[in-house]
């Protein structure tokens, strides 16, 4: 194997570093992205450390993916009934991955 195909190789989680609304900085590891109903999804979880971990409810984060000037830009779900909709879609494609409490 070359380097370069030594490169495209990444095992590692894939991690994003998402901006609140007070401006501070959060991570999240990408467990996966889907189309549902004919847009597109992302769903995170919070990448925590310590006491955060420990506190940590196991919250599967859920955004929808939209394009902006030609970028892929993670917007919020303001819609209840399609938070729902797109949140059961995601704990049935996880259910093998995580464990989620009803």
């Amino acid at each position: 194997m070359d380097q370069e195909q030594e490169k495209d190789l990444d095992f590692g989680p894939d991690l994003i570093t998402l901006v609140d609304e007070d401006g501070k900085e959060h991570e999240f590891e990408l467990v996966d992205t889907a189309e549902f109903e004919g847009v597109n999804y992302a769903a995170l979880v919070p990448v925590l450390s310590g006491q955060d971990l420990l506190d940590d409810s196991g919250e599967l984060i859920i955004l929808r993916v939209v394009e902006e000037d030609g970028e892929e830009i993670l917007e919020s779900i303001e819609d209840d009934e399609e938070f729902d909709r797109v949140g059961a879609f995601f704990m049935e494609r996880l259910k093998d991955t995580f464990d989620f409490e009803a």
